[in-house]
């Protein structure tokens, strides 16, 4: 049985503060044709707008973000929000912004989350095609890794490990499986987190401008002083959410095992270019595998 596109139902407005450019930003969420993926459109103040395809040909930075450019126009912070729509199987959709940049919110995707279960989601007429994984791949920087291998699943798997130097956080491993459901309770929530002694530092380079103790976990050299986390591994699990919004950028969802170790954005962005230069890597498919969004079966194990 083919499993066909999804797209939102109706648009929705949001609006927030960006990250970094610390500017007030609203957008909204529109619906899409079959096969445009997902877009950003920046509006001028002449309502022209700059269409940005979320490919890996446009990536215009990687610095502590996922940023896209196009045509001299560029829109930072993307990833929460391609991580949402990845995770509720929303192949189509517009995202229309006023500034370049998707804003913090939360510092979580649970607010896109909310957001695309207000739009409501619906089926398309075209299948829905994915890139399968069909030999192994290694990709390594610095002492980071994420290695990808076929999957004997019809769904992206992935084992994710931090190791800080850090009291709170240690070493942490977080296992996830596919699931939309699984995705919103304990993926979604998870929030960026930071560290005191690098804000100076950060904010001499023009980075983190809007950041708050209300959009991320912020720690000191000893603890976290931005209140309570969501889980105990709330780290692990959005360093999952990152990956979740930077493998969009691939194009197709991947069917694929990754294990990742100490990896980031940058290595994350090294993973997609070698996928998509590597000769014979993967393979086109029509996904086989229901929409998952009824599937309430936990597939997801931690540990710290």
């Amino acid at each position: 049985m083919e499993i066909q596109q999804q797209t939102l139902k109706h648009s929705v407005k949001f609006s927030g503060i960006g990250l970094h450019s610390g500017k007030k930003i609203t957008g909204i969420l529109h619906p899409a044709p079959e096969d445009s993926g997902i877009l950003f459109q920046i509006k001028n103040r002449d309502s022209n707008s700059t269409a940005i395809p979320a490919r890996f040909r446009n990536i215009g930075g990687l610095s502590y973000n996922t940023g896209l450019q196009s045509n001299g126009v560029s829109v930072l912070t993307v990833e929460h929000l391609l991580s949402a729509l990845n995770g509720l199987q929303i192949d189509n959709a517009i995202v229309e912004l006023n500034n370049g940049e998707v804003p913090v919110m939360d510092g979580s995707a649970a607010p896109f989350v909310y957001l695309l279960s207000e739009a409501g989601i619906v089926q398309q007429k075209l299948p829905r095609r994915v890139m399968r994984l069909v030999s192994n791949l290694r990709v390594e920087r610095d002492g980071a890794w994420i290695e990808a291998e076929p999957s004997d699943s019809d769904r992206l798997e992935i084992e994710y490990s931090i190791d800080f130097n850090h009291p709170v956080i240690g070493k942490m491993q977080c296992s996830y499986v596919n699931d939309p459901v699984v995705y919103c309770r304990a993926i979604a929530p998870a929030r960026t987190f930071g560290f005191l002694k690098e804000v100076e530092y950060l904010r001499s380079k023009g980075l983190i401008k809007g950041a708050s103790l209300k959009n991320a976990v912020v720690l000191d050299d000893q603890r976290i002083i931005s209140g309570s986390l969501r889980f105990p591994d709330e780290f692990v699990r959005h360093k999952i959410l990152d990956f979740w919004g930077d493998i969009v950028l691939l194009g197709r969802p991947l069917i694929a095992k990754i294990k990742a170790h100490r990896a980031g954005h940058k290595l994350h962005a090294m993973l997609v270019e070698q996928l998509l230069k590597t000769p014979g890597i993967l393979e086109p498919a029509l996904e086989k595998t229901p929409h998952r969004i009824f599937n309430l079966v936990p597939k997801l194990s931690c540990s710290s």
